[in-house]
């Protein structure tokens, strides 16, 4: 390996410890490592936005795409007024609102009766460990199909809300700021999301509680047989023809 790749390795793992502001500053210069680091470093979160919004993997995919070449393109209309990760999320918002636009209309942010109350506990998604056993793996998979298609069902406003706030972490204030909503209006939605959650969760497993912990069957018949015995042997019941 030759100075000048070792110095390019060494460069572009300089590149992980840079905050985003510098990173940016850098992409306006059209770094390619910089804008590499950017993109690698808010994938996760901008797809799980995205896939919020269109309810598609490969859409949402298309959609953080498209977004990350706006956002690249058009570095000039960010000015820093805002986080980095909360004008690019919105960008990202918008690629995503402005396809299912052209998809079919859609009602607007306002329009959705939402109910006040305090929040509900935080839903935590499982998360993926390496080296699990596969039966684990598989239920752990399964588990995360099941939120993954409870939470598609949710109204899109409320979806939205959902993704940003209890999966993604991010604040009230940044989600309000990402999704061009009141405070307020952030908080009763997540509420509203949080309820319609747990009512679908109940609805799935409605009569699943009434199966846990069998005892019946041979089990059952063999716990009869054995406190027959125990009381005969206590002379609490006589033998059967005795």
């Amino acid at each position: 390996m030759n100075h000048a790749m070792q110095a390019d390795i060494g460069y572009k793992s300089d590149l992980l410890h840079c905050t985003d502001q510098v990173l940016v500053a850098m992409a306006r210069e059209k770094d390619e490592a910089a804008i590499r680091t950017l993109v690698r470093r808010h994938n996760q979160r901008l797809f799980r936005v995205a896939r919020a919004v269109v309810r598609s993997d490969a859409e949402a995919e298309d959609v953080v795409q498209a977004a990350y070449v706006k956002a690249f393109t058009h570095l000039s209309s960010f000015r820093g007024e805002a986080e980095w990760t909360t004008w690019l999320t919105r960008v990202v918002v918008n690629e995503a609102l402005g396809r299912l636009r052209k998809q079919r209309p859609v009602t607007g942010l306002e329009q959705i009766d939402v109910e006040r109350g305090q929040s509900a506990q935080i839903i935590q998604f499982p998360s993926v460990q390496e080296q699990l056993d596969p039966e684990v793996e598989m239920s752990r998979l399964e588990m995360r199909r099941f939120l993954e298609q409870a939470v598609d069902e949710l109204p899109s406003d409320f979806r939205a809300v959902f993704i940003l706030r209890d999966v993604q972490g991010m604040s009230v204030e940044e989600t309000a700021a990402t999704l061009d909503l009141k405070s307020e209006t952030v908080r009763t939605r997540l509420f509203r999301a949080r309820q319609l959650l747990r009512r679908s969760i109940e609805q799935a497993t409605r009569g699943t509680f009434e199966s846990l912990f069998p005892f019946d069957g041979q089990r059952c018949v063999f716990m009869a047989d054995r406190v027959l015995a125990d009381l005969r042997a206590l002379h609490a019941i006589t033998e059967p023809g005795s």
